[in-house]
């Protein structure tokens, strides 16, 4: 698909313009800074780009304030007494360094136990822990596409996790794969839950419209409580919406 990128200043706002082979203006306002991104027809002028940031100004606004407001962690060090989230409840790191494999484990109902080699660096403790939580959505990523396919009717080719900073989900319509983000595994699992249904109906419907509102009203009428919930979660510290 052709593409095309640059930045327009709007009312004081730093706003992303993609122009691409598409029909209608998209505008999304993505976590953790606000940062306002619009996706347009090729041959969209920036006058009209800019008439379609400033009809939105108000919704802009209110977006990047609950950005604002929305608890963000702190930048983590994998040290005990740490907090650190998993399937949307917060658990207190403990950490055992031990000479043998590094592991990763719920102790109680109160904390997670880190087992790592003495002497090793966060950066490895990070890694430690991310496997952990891919692990958890391979998990279950299958068991939901399991569930839903038959009833939405349709089938992805493949997935994967990766860690993405601007989506909770995504979807290759063409190639018929998925993509889910890797910080879902930290999220309450009806949101994860969530994506996997709503990239599945992606295959239906490419774009946020109407239509495919109404197919998430149809399968999962309970989806805005979903995505409320997952946008009320706390932010992961690096800058990484549905």
């Amino acid at each position: 698909m052709s593409t095309d990128s640059g930045y327009l200043e709007v009312s004081g706002l730093s706003v992303a313009v993609v122009r691409k082979k598409i029909k209608n203006i998209h505008l999304a306002v993505y976590p953790p800074d606000g940062m306002v991104r619009v996706a347009v027809p090729l041959q969209t002028t920036d006058e009209s780009v800019r008439l379609a940031v400033i009809s939105r100004l108000g919704w802009i606004r209110r977006k990047q304030a609950d950005f604002e407001r929305q608890p963000r962690q702190s930048e983590r060090k994998f040290v005990a007494g740490e907090s650190h989230y998993f399937q949307g409840r917060r658990y207190m790191l403990e950490v055992s360094e031990l000479s043998k494999k590094p592991s990763v484990k719920l102790k109680n109902n109160s904390k997670i136990l880190l087992s790592v080699r003495p002497g090793a660096p966060a950066e490895t403790r990070a890694k430690i822990m991310a496997d952990w939580y891919r692990d958890h959505l391979r998990q279950h990523v299958p068991a939901l596409l399991e569930r839903w396919q038959p009833v939405i009717g349709k089938e992805v080719s493949g997935w994967r996790i990766q860690k993405m900073k601007t989506r909770w989900g995504s979807c290759n319509i063409a190639s018929k794969r998925i993509l889910v983000n890797l910080e879902l595994a930290k999220k309450p699992p009806e949101c994860l839950e969530y994506i996997v249904i709503h990239e599945l109906l992606h295959l239906h419907e490419r774009h946020h419209n109407d239509n495919f509102r109404a197919l998430l009203n149809r399968f999962l009428p309970r989806w805005r409580l979903s995505r409320d919930l997952l946008n009320s979660e706390p932010l992961a510290h690096e800058n990484w919406v549905y």
